[in-house]
């Protein structure tokens, strides 16, 4: 799952946003920051503490050596959980930026162990024409095995997908996903600046789970605030809070190809 309270709000359509949170929904988009950061995620799905998701990432950009990133995360509580921590890099080409990341997954089942996989992820980003930008991401790429047994592997995804600005304050995105063991899904997103980097409204959909969702994002001098709120119809409630903090001046902006 994609991570970032951003990404959820607008119904996780997230290949084309270059925030720090890219570092996870697609580490090509790290090529577009240009200060150092470092944020915290938590979500609750369906009011079950076993639902439960925490986060932390941190970005460090060089000036001739691209971006280069580390996230952890926990997922679960003491029957199933799985953890893991992760590196990537990105580097910006003209009008492309490319990602590659590695993660290290722990998955541990009460009374059955723990076994740990590595995956591999690549991602691409690119502005097709003024206002108009594209992204793909490939995760596990390697089809990493947990088990033997029913040869169980982690998920294979790959998604596409655009945004287009029509103006500063408006951003619009959409976007196809598709794992392999699953059917595709189609999510979009919007995205209004309600205060120029003050404050942003945000709204988004998937069509497979049938999830809506709407937050908000507030600045305040190198802090950034996402909060999410989505519905799936048959399950319930979720909530998503991500905090972020620039090693520099923070804002939120409505461009893709801009960096928070």
């Amino acid at each position: 799952m994609p991570f970032g309270a951003r990404a959820a709000a607008l119904g996780n359509a997230s290949v084309t946003i270059p925030d720090l949170w890219a570092l996870h929904n697609n580490v090509a988009g790290m090529a577009g920051l240009t200060q150092p950061q470092a944020g915290a995620y938590a979500e609750n799905r369906f009011g079950v503490r076993a639902f439960t998701t925490v986060a932390l990432l941190g970005v460090y950009p060089t000036s001739k050596y691209g971006v280069y990133g580390i996230s952890l995360s926990r997922f679960g509580d003491e029957l199933y959980n799985r953890q893991h921590i992760g590196l990537g890099a990105a580097h910006k080409l003209g009008q492309f930026s490319l990602g590659v990341k590695a993660d290290i997954w722990q998955v541990t089942v009460q009374g059955y162990g723990s076994r740990k996989t590595a995956t591999i992820a690549l991602g691409g980003q690119a502005e097709i024409v003024p206002g108009l930008y594209f992204g793909a991401h490939a995760y596990n790429l390697n089809q990493a095995k947990l088990s033997d047994f029913e040869d169980e592997r982690l998920p294979t995804i790959m998604k596409a997908g655009i945004s287009y600005t029509p103006y500063k304050k408006l951003l619009l995105l959409a976007e196809t996903e598709k794992s392999i063991d699953h059917n595709a899904t189609f999510k979009a997103g919007i995205e209004y600046q309600l205060l120029p980097d003050k404050f942003i409204l945000r709204s988004g959909f998937q069509s497979l789970t049938n999830t809506l969702n709407f937050g908000a994002g507030f600045v305040a001098r190198q802090f950034i605030v996402d909060y999410a709120f989505g519905n799936a119809t048959h399950l319930g409630n979720s909530h998503h809070l991500s905090v972020s903090y620039s090693f520099g001046r923070a804002a939120i902006v409505s461009t893709p190809v801009n960096s928070l």
